[in-house]
């Protein structure tokens, strides 16, 4: 609030002052009518006749009688004016006393000063800051310099943070409290100064930020206690900073937890030696795996599969390593004994084959038997497989986070694969691709059933076009089937039909997956058939084909019929069971037909739809001008995890893309002018840092440009009210982890329009 001082003269003085004025002026006309009847009594040569001089003197008089009157009303005016300087500086007085009552009553500290920045009064709040610290107050006329230095120099205040998203600086005091301080100017110059206890305020953050860090906390326990591996992280000091119940129920000696103890004080001295050179390596920055028998204190062994991934810091430093163990002693006594096992018939199948030779009713019986025995191991080998992949399904409680940097290792990779490196490390590159696949795969499977177990995915159902997404499939399974040295033929089709366009795409997929796994060499075949009420999208395969007593298991879980002398191949069996889920979610039949040696045909009935009229949410002229493909296109890649911006930049630097990469709207700001640098598109993440999302990044700087350029979100967030309100934007979705040739085939249908 402002404050006016008024300097004013005392009024006794100015009324004393014009007292002696008009008494002075009375006099002086009592001296001039003396004078004048003195004059005209004395007479004189010349003097008037005696009427003429009574006329005059009564002039006189009645002159002297006006002005008389007129000292007397000034007289009465300079009372009245007196009276109402009384009642002024008595409202002044009374004003003075309320704006003083007014600054004392406001609970936080209250400082005033001059157009000079001079200390003019304060309240007793501001004061206590002080005599709580047994420090002087101030006095008036320190200038506001003065009073910060003195208030940092004396230890009153502890700390100060400048917020720049706040009014003002926050300073933690002496006496554990938090004040914030804003300025307001005066009309005169001057300056106003509150300072308000945000104690609570501080106080209430702290304590949900501690309480999000303990839910993260638990939610990683609660993860890494329900997986039957042994997990833990050991620092570089070689001490246990986190492990799971398995792990400490395995190591933990006496009932002991080994959190926070040396790998030396936790194994044996002949085990600790053995690990040795493997933890050395994992130090330098080397990821480790290998196997080999162990026994704890309680004199159990058991063989173990070990893993050891360092952890590096922003400087490159490898600042610890995470440890996976895994169980695999009964793999490996399954795998000895069905090695026996396979001996011991061979064995018997040459004995027998050597004895019956001339005997075919008794070679049939052993032939029978030899059947039998083979089919019993088959069963065991499948028994043994399931029970070990069984295990796994307790990945697929982990969260996104662990797709992160599988999609950031994703994205270095196809990096490499765009240049040239010789044979021998094109081929460690493509190793590496497709062992990311593999893991890629198997999580994203295991994480999907779980899912749709949960009840966790809910469909999207809606009328839409079938061109666009069976041509997005066609060429991104195009080149999968020409690497295996397949055809891939693709009938389009613009059948408008209801359902979940997501959720179609991934049976879809699955079974083209299917088909180009199997298939070998030879043909598949994209298609669908319409009818009066429903279109029907198949797939169909020359492939080995499926018995027919085989045609419904392959829909169960872990289910996988392998044809005749076909190479294993690395799935789950849950392609299928996926399938059959989403399609009952979705009410949508799934029927499959096949002959042995000739093909299967996997086929979905999806109901006809009807589009309703849709207004473009992209400017298709911008989007096609001059580009072809990607050569050359100007892309921003925005992503709060710094080695996803490298990959994603390397990644498309590899395709001939101008690439900008930043993790905030402020980093891109400093680097180019988002409403005037040339974009053809944007790629964004929807989880950034500081509460922020991709979503509202792109409109912010959208909302600067002439015309908006065109949007890719990707995210790991699998909600329908996202995926709807992408939509709504207009904007093109992703889900991680990115799949560079999906990506690419994205971007290519965005820029070419």
């Amino acid at each position: 609030m402002p404050v006016t001082v008024i300097a004013e003269s005392d009024p006794d003085d100015r009324r004393d002052q014009r007292i002696a004025e008009l008494e002075a002026e009375n006099e002086r006309l009592r001296k001039i009518r003396d004078a004048l009847i003195v004059r005209v009594e004395s007479g004189s040569a010349h003097k008037p006749e005696p009427y003429a001089a009574f006329e005059h003197s009564v002039v006189l008089a009645e002159q002297v009688r006006e002005r008389t009157e007129a000292l007397n009303q000034t007289m009465d005016e300079l009372k009245h004016s007196n009276k109402a300087l009384n009642r002024a500086r008595e409202e002044a007085e009374t004003t003075r006393q309320r704006l003083a009552d007014a600054i004392e009553s406001i609970a936080d500290g209250f400082v005033l000063f001059d157009h000079q920045h001079r200390l003019i009064q304060c309240n007793s709040r501001f004061r206590s800051y002080w005599t709580y610290a047994h420090l002087d107050v101030p006095p008036p006329g320190t200038s506001i310099a003065d009073v910060k230095a003195m208030a940092i120099n004396s230890g009153l205040v502890v700390e100060e943070h400048v917020n720049e998203s706040s009014e003002g600086a926050v300073f933690l005091l002496s006496n554990g409290r938090w004040v914030q301080m804003t300025e307001r100017n005066t009309r005169e110059g001057g300056l106003v100064v509150l300072y308000s206890d945000i104690t609570d305020v501080k106080n209430s953050e702290m304590a949900r930020r501690i309480k999000a860090l303990e839910e993260s906390e638990r939610w990683i326990r609660v993860v890494t206690d329900h997986v039957p591996a042994l997990i833990a992280y050991v620092g570089a000091d070689m001490t246990v900073q986190f492990c799971n119940k398995v792990y400490e129920a395995w190591y933990g000696r006496n009932g002991e937890s080994p959190l926070g103890k040396h790998l030396e004080n936790i194994h044996q001295p002949e085990l600790y030696h053995r690990l040795m050179p493997h933890m050395q390596a994992v130090l330098r920055g080397n990821s480790v795996n290998f196997e080999f028998e162990e026994t704890n204190d309680t004199g159990e062994t058991r063989y173990m599969l070990r893993a050891y991934v360092p952890n590096v810091d922003e400087q490159g430093q490898v600042i610890g390593f995470f440890v996976l163990i895994r169980d695999i002693t009964d793999r490996r006594k399954t795998a000895l004994a069905l090695e026996q096992a396979y001996d011991n018939l061979e064995r018997r199948v040459k004995e027998r084959t050597a004895a019956l030779t001339g005997l075919n009713s008794q070679l049939r019986q052993e032939i029978s038997e030899r059947a039998a025995v083979e089919a019993r191991l088959r069963d065991a080998k499948m028994d043994a497989e399931r029970a070990n992949l069984s295990k796994t399904k307790f990945l697929a409680a982990v969260s996104h986070d662990l797709l992160q940097p599988l999609n950031a290792a994703r994205l270095f990779t196809s990096a490499l694969l765009e240049h040239s490196f010789g044979p021998k490390a094109e081929g460690l590159v493509r190793s590496v691709s497709t062992s990311l696949d593999d893991v890629e795969n198997l999580l994203g499977t295991l994480v999907d059933i779980s899912k749709l177990d949960a009840g966790v995915i809910k469909p999207d159902v809606m009328a839409f076009d079938l061109r666009d997404l069976l041509n997005n499939i066609a060429r991104e399974f195009r080149q999968m089937a020409m690497a295996e040295g397949l055809t891939l033929d693709f009938v389009p089709s613009s059948a408008v039909v209801e359902s979940d366009s997501q959720l179609l795409a991934r049976i879809l997929r699955n079974f083209l997956t299917n088909a180009i796994r199997y298939t070998g060499n030879g043909r598949i075949l994209l298609g669908c058939r319409r009818y009066r009420d429903h279109v029907l999208l198949q797939v169909w395969d020359t492939g080995p084909g499926i018995p027919e007593d085989k045609l419904t298991e392959i829909f169960q879980e872990f289910k996988r019929i392998r044809p005749t002398g076909s190479q294993p191949d690395k799935g789950l069996g849950l392609g299928l069971a996926i399938v059959d889920k989403i399609s009952r979610m979705l009410g949508h039949e799934v029927t499959v037909s096949s002959i042995e040696g000739k093909g299967s045909v996997f086929s979905v009935k999806v109901p006809v739809g009807r589009l309703l009229p849709k207004r473009p949410t992209v400017d298709e002229d911008r989007l096609i001008s001059g580009h072809s493909g990607l050569d050359g296109a100007r892309i921003w890649v925005i992503d709060n995890d710094h080695a996803i911006c490298q990959g994603m930049q390397t990644l498309l630097e590899g395709w001939d893309c101008q690439v900008v990469s930043a993790v905030s709207l402020e980093d891109l700001e400093r680097q180019l002018d988002p409403a005037k640098s040339p974009v053809d598109l944007i790629l964004a993440d929807y989880h950034l840092d500081n509460d922020e999302n991709g979503v509202d990044v792109v409109a912010e700087i959208n909302g600067r440009r002439h015309c908006p350029a065109p949007v890719v979100m990707i995210t790991a967030n699998y909600t329908n009210e996202l995926k709807q309100h992408i939509r709504e934007l207009g904007h093109v979705l992703m889900n991680k982890p990115v799949k560079p040739l999906k990506l690419r085939s994205a971007l290519n249908h965005l820029l070419r329009g």
